[in-house]
């Protein structure tokens, strides 16, 4: 199903300014903080951001300094894809500027962008669009976009030590994409068995129950017919760390509780990272 279209442009919009609002009047040493993303820092993310909506809005990245070394981006070890590549070529390229002249282009940038969702028709909205999940309506790919974005505004509150509203209608719209890859790590990343019956209990401001049964492939049920195979409680903040390679369960030994099959359980969660 397509999203609503005001709603989700509205959303992205808040997201935006989200983003903004982290990184308004920071230090400049601060831009170079390390992220949880291999290679970037805090800089980096807001870079990728603007590279990214740049992008969408046809433009192309800027021509590379002659006076700065060329870094070959397919050789950097967390590029992995195409996607990748560009994402890199246009952190490259913005790296020279300073934390605030890259603050003003991303406000410039999210304006056009805001701009050019607005005058969006239903049928632009709903059109086929290449995205990172294939081909879906481009309305679709804007619900993608609202959740790269949402995860960049945690990866930049993490480095930067501070904190933010996690749930919310952006959080909650945003968490609902993330949802959607869950049974995927269980069944072709975790490697559960035929049969198998996931329970995740989620605490913290995205509280749910997830089931999860592997029937040929892995996939939400309403309920089990038996007792779950495995269960697992997380709160949903570390749960989405977890899930886009941000962190690993090692690091947090003591806030996973596994309970039934424990070799499955912990197989699973050691196998959440497929948004990385």
């Amino acid at each position: 199903m397509t999203p609503d279209r005001a709603e989700l442009t509205a959303l992205l919009s808040q997201q935006w300014d989200a983003i903004a609002a982290l990184v308004t009047d920071l230090p400049e040493d601060r831009w170079r903080t390390p992220s949880a993303l291999p290679g970037w820092t805090v800089f980096d993310v807001v870079a990728h951001v603007t590279g990214t909506e740049s992008w969408l809005l046809g433009d192309q990245p800027p021509a590379h300094d002659p006076m700065r070394p060329k870094t070959d981006v397919r050789t950097l070890p967390h590029v992995r894809n195409e996607i990748a590549v560009l994402n890199e070529i246009w952190i490259d390229r913005l790296r020279p500027l300073s934390g605030a002249r890259l603050l003003e282009l991303f406000g410039e940038v999210t304006d056009r962008r805001r701009k050019a969702l607005a005058e969006m028709d239903t049928e632009a909205w709903t059109v086929p669009t290449q995205s990172p999940i294939g081909q879906v309506p481009y309305g679709r790919f804007m619900r993608v976009r609202l959740f790269d974005c949402w995860m960049h505004e945690l990866d930049l509150a993490d480095a930067l030590g501070v904190a933010v509203e996690e749930g919310g209608k952006r959080g909650a719209v945003a968490f609902e994409e993330f949802l959607v890859s869950v049974p995927r790590a269980v069944g072709k990343l975790g490697k559960a068995p035929d049969g198998s019956r996931i329970l995740f209990e989620l605490t913290g401001p995205h509280a749910r129950s997830l089931r999860v049964q592997v029937a040929g492939r892995a996939g939400y049920v309403d309920s089990f017919d038996e007792p779950p195979t495995v269960q697992i409680r997380v709160d949903s903040r570390l749960f989405v760390r977890l899930g886009g390679g941000r962190t690993t369960t090692d690091a947090h030994p003591d806030a996973i509780e596994i309970t039934g099959d424990t070799e499955l359980g912990n197989r699973l969660v050691r196998s959440l990272a497929f948004t990385l």
